[in-house]
């Protein structure tokens, strides 16, 4: 991945802020669900409904997770970047 797309290196605040943006898109997303799932007026609808927001919701995580270990990478990478001038050849 390397650093994000704005050029800029990644640090701590930049992993916070990948954390918070899955949060609040989570949370959009469950209210979205609550709402629709409030209106469904059959059994077959809601449980179709619920299976569909399960597996949104895993392919999210799932997604976001891998954003943020590549964030974590890129941290350390940075962080022992000086150190490799210092490793014998």
């Amino acid at each position: 991945m390397g650093a994000p797309a704005d050029g800029h290196p990644v640090s701590i605040q930049t992993i916070a802020i990948a954390y918070g943006d899955y949060t609040k898109k989570s949370f959009q997303e469950t209210r979205s669900f609550v709402e629709k799932f409030m209106g469904v007026q059959s059994f077959d609808k809601a449980i179709e409904l619920q299976t569909e927001f399960a597996r949104q919701a895993y392919a999210n995580f799932v997604a976001e997770s891998q954003k943020i270990l590549e964030l974590y990478s890129e941290l350390a990478k940075q962080i022992f970047k000086p150190w490799e001038a210092l490793r014998p050849r």
